[in-house]
């Protein structure tokens, strides 16, 4: 049987890992078993970290939404449970902004959060 060396293919795999290590410092971007780990690990972080965008905006939304609702005298576990009871579907998003670009309707809310809390106890 022949010997195959691999040739073209080879190469374009090659090139495309490195392409992939554009920008990283040193061998790591020139050199491909450096390259490799590089990017394999890089990939890992960059999967990871998508994951945690996602956490890491709710704690922002609720440390702001908590921040917020602290001035109208309630908790942020008192007023999120009061508007579920009041039927306000708003998540927590919505709230935060709501809080930093609308404070006047954010004040509305509290104030039926306030209610809404004051009917329940």
């Amino acid at each position: 049987m022949p010997r195959v060396k691999g040739g073209p293919k080879t190469r374009q795999r090659r090139k495309k890992r490195l392409k992939l290590a554009k920008g990283q410092y040193g061998a790591k971007s020139r050199l491909f078993r450096s390259a490799t780990e590089s990017v394999d690990k890089g990939q890992t972080y960059a999967y990871a970290e998508r994951k945690k965008r996602k956490r890491n905006f709710r704690r922002l939304w609720v440390t702001r939404i908590s921040a917020a609702v602290r001035s109208h005298g309630l908790t942020y576990s008192r007023f999120i449970n009061a508007l579920k009871k009041a039927n306000v579907l708003l998540d927590r998003k919505v709230l935060s902004d709501m809080a930093i670009k609308d404070p006047a309707g954010f004040n509305k809310l509290a104030d039926l959060a306030k209610q809404q809390a004051a009917v329940a106890a």
